[in-house]
């Protein structure tokens, strides 16, 4: 998927930005001088990252079981996805073609794929709980694929039951899996499978919320290394690319999306050229993927380094952000709804003249993260789920002043046994935003 960073950038980029990037990426690859040096003396923590196991993912697959019980569901149907990868360790692209595994919540798992990706498929079931030992059933490509899975749900004794099919499998395959029950003659009913995945990919594993607090840690290191590496005149371009290559000398992939002055305003930014310029209020947004896990991180700052480069009006409205992710941090505990932790940072900005409603504050406070940079559960109003210990979301407040600025601070929470915590230090400040000048 295209990063928001990336759309911002189409039609933006020249051929010089282009030439640009490339000799930056180059000097990464190389590690030499042409890097700036708070770019240069990063170092990899790659050897860190330890990545998730079969045994995980058997543990996973147990889960879901209970949880499909727990749900009145026969069998849940996943495709190509995040919840693929997660339950199996599969990266898989097929596009039109329908490949499937049909996890049961008692027997054997089976798998559905295209006859000539058959290869593909078993390389990457080395990684899967049931490994060599897959039952994978072909379908050629003048073949019906979905009545291979209304055939593997007979042979499994689930011509009738509920099947669960998640919210991210395309229309196309769900409708196809309809009507091939439909022409069996099978009393299969279609569900929803998102309270099995969702309910089993919410709440995170000490591996994967170790995993978690690196990405959050490499993100600030390579923020606080582009912070210190930019110059007037860079282009939001220019910082994205620095953004870039400081991930690279981190060891992990990931961008950002950069925002200048007046498109602070604009949570998502502007794809407009916009200029760094001695006072300018930069916010830089978005993450980095250790082992499949996300990060997303805001930082708001003035850049330049005379003092007193931010206004009155700009450092009344970190302070105002700053209290109100506070907020949401005291808030945010097990057995609180994700609807009570928006309302308590929704409230400090209210309060102080910012409201109401959405008028300054556009956005919801926080969405779930872990293997997707937005998953369940959402930090929003009316959402009435409750947090349990080892989710994990982000929080992320701002206020959007359109014609003049915006201020975001966002950080990843983890719920914890007794409240929650962040995976790194709080910015304080707009003209040192790292506590570190």
């Amino acid at each position: 998927m295209i990063s928001r960073r990336r759309f911002l950038e189409v039609g933006s980029v020249t051929a010089g930005m282009a030439v640009a990037s490339y000799s930056l990426a180059a000097a990464a690859e190389r590690n030499d001088a042409a890097l700036p040096p708070s770019l240069a003396q990063l170092k990899s923590r790659k050897n860190e990252a330890t990545p998730i196991t079969r045994d995980e993912r058997h543990e996973r697959q147990e889960r879901a079981r209970v949880v499909m019980t727990e749900n009145a569901l026969d069998a849940i149907v996943l495709m190509e996805g995040t919840s693929l990868r997660y339950f199996t360790g599969i990266r898989w692209w097929g596009g039109e073609r329908a490949f499937a595994l049909v996890l049961p919540a008692k027997g054997a798992a089976f798998y559905v794929c295209p006859a000539f990706e058959e290869g593909r498929a078993r390389e990457q079931l080395r990684n899967a709980p049931d490994g060599e030992q897959a039952d994978v059933r072909v379908w050629q490509e003048d073949e019906n694929p979905y009545q291979r899975i209304a055939q593997g749900l007979k042979d499994r004794g689930m011509a009738s039951g509920k099947i669960g099919i998640e919210e991210t499998v395309r229309f196309v395959f769900a409708d196809g899996i309809a009507k091939a029950l439909s022409q069996a003659a099978s009393q299969t009913t279609i569900m929803s499978a998102t309270p099995v995945t969702a309910g089993c990919r919410m709440i995170k594993s000490a591996h994967e919320v170790a995993l978690m607090r690196l990405a959050a840690q490499v993100t600030l290191a390579a923020y606080e290394a582009v912070y210190r590496a930019l110059r007037p005149g860079m282009t939001q371009r220019d910082a994205s690319d620095l953004i870039d290559a400081a991930y690279r000398q981190l060891g992990f992939p990931g961008d950002a999306s950069v925002m200048v002055d007046e498109a602070t305003a604009f949570p998502h930014g502007l794809a407009a050229p916009q200029v760094i310029r001695e006072g300018s209020l930069v916010m830089i947004d978005d993450g980095c993927t250790v082992e499949g896990y996300q990060s997303d991180i805001t930082r708001t700052f003035v850049f330049g380094k005379a003092a007193g480069q931010a206004t009155d009006k700009m450092k009344k409205v970190f302070d105002i952000v700053l209290r109100a992710q506070s907020a949401a941090l005291a808030a945010a505990r097990p057995g609180a709804e994700c609807g009570a932790v928006d309302a308590a940072a929704r409230k400090v900005i209210t309060d102080a003249g910012y409201g109401p409603d959405y008028k300054y504050f556009t956005h919801r406070l926080g969405h779930g993260l872990g293997m997707d940079g937005h998953e369940w559960p959402y930090l929003v109003r009316g959402n009435a789920t409750k947090l349990q210990a080892n989710m994990t979301t982000s929080n992320e407040p701002g206020i959007y002043i359109r014609g003049e600025f915006g201020v975001r601070i966002e950080d990843d929470m983890h719920i914890t046994e007794n409240g929650a915590e962040l995976f790194t230090p709080q910015t304080l400040s707009l003209e040192d935003p790292f506590g570190k000048a």
